[in-house]
């Protein structure tokens, strides 16, 4: 398939709410999806753009100070760069709430202990930056929400990080099912409990009928309370498997989802990408395209870069082979760094 200028990108994805911008480190996701944004923004679209890789350069090619709150670029475009220390911070207070409303007030010390060494505990981080990218999906895509995006472009960490974000959806459902799975055995066990604690309860064989149990003064530790807190945890759990369930739908919505995959012209990020393409295939989450940044012209005055040109067009060939079925998209090498708005237009003009 031949290479097509980058503003046809533009044209492709104009209909498609939410972007997805990935690949390999250091191949200029940042500066695309950075591109992207801009055009749409340009084009008076109300864009959002959100930095999932914890180390930030977004804030650096827009030439704005970013934080994790929303930053107003331009009329038409709002930036965040999520911080993960953040997220996992306010996503363990919450877990802590909803077991202090039910735990034993003695046991937790110990609580807070644990919850506080699991912030370091292998996928913490990434669980809770998965949990607060679907909430910023879904409500971005909300066609009721008063914060309405037209598009929403998600710049993400390396490859590998974000094909895990991209599946944790459906795993991350999956586990929350468990444990409402288990809320629903322990409901049981109370409801049992609770009978057995009735004051109210005859004897069995060999007792008079009707007559109280002696023992129903004694409490029962295995009854529930009056008011049962569980039910909080409960309610906790469904509300994230919605979201989760929300965000899985939309991820696979073709209509409304777009993956765009960026890589350059050389050996390492060409078996990169060959990867993440089988795995988001097998994943039914295939590419809508694919970008072939920091290219040079063919002829070069200096024989160093002539052989890095002539280097560059055979691998060339070899990415449109590999890729037979995704449109490809090329991005020159700028001669100074792009950062600013108006240089990312450039960028965009420059490749058409």
């Amino acid at each position: 398939m031949a290479l097509r200028p980058l503003h046809k990108l533009i044209d492709q994805l104009a209909d498609q709410p939410i972007i997805f911008v990935g690949g390999k480190g250091g191949v200029g996701k940042t500066t695309t999806a950075a591109a992207l944004a801009s055009g749409y923004a340009r084009q008076q679209k109300k864009t959002l753009i959100i930095s999932t890789d914890p180390a930030h350069s977004l804030g650096d090619v827009l030439n704005v100070r970013l934080s994790h709150e929303k930053t107003a670029v331009t009329p038409y475009l709002d930036a965040i760069e999520l911080n993960p220390d953040i997220i996992v911070d306010a996503h363990f207070a919450q877990v802590q709430r909803t077991i202090s409303a039910y735990a034993n007030p003695d046991m937790m010390p110990k609580i807070r202990e644990h919850l506080r060494l699991s912030k370091s505990a292998p996928g913490a981080q990434e669980a809770a930056m998965l949990e607060s990218m679907c909430q910023h999906l879904v409500s971005a895509a909300d066609a009721n929400s008063d914060k309405k995006y037209e598009h929403i472009i998600f710049d993400t960490a390396p490859t590998g990080h974000t094909l895990r974000l991209l599946v944790l959806p459906e795993m991350m459902g999956a586990w929350t099912d468990g444990l409402l799975a288990q809320q629903r055995r322990q409901a049981k066990l109370r409801s049992v409990a609770n009978h057995l604690d009735s004051p109210h309860q005859t004897r069995g064989s060999g007792g008079r009928s009707g007559q109280k149990n002696s023992d129903h003064d004694v409490p029962n530790p295995f009854a529930a309370k009056k008011s049962d807190r569980w039910e909080q945890a409960v309610s906790v759990l469904e509300k994230r498997k919605a979201l989760f369930r929300q965000a899985g739908l939309l991820l696979h919505d073709r209509g409304q989802t777009a993956i765009v995959l960026v890589m350059t012209a050389d050996v390492l990020p060409l078996a990169e990408t060959k990867r993440a393409v089988s795995q988001l295939e097998d994943s039914k989450l295939p590419p809508t395209a694919i970008v072939v940044n920091q290219l040079i012209t063919p002829t070069q005055a200096d024989a160093f870069w002539q052989h890095r040109a002539e280097r560059q067009q055979q691998l060339l060939q070899d990415i449109e082979s590999s890729f037979p079925h995704y449109p490809l998209y090329p991005i020159h090498l700028q001669k100074t760094d792009v950062r600013g708005t108006d240089a990312l237009s450039t960028l965009l003009e420059a490749s058409c």
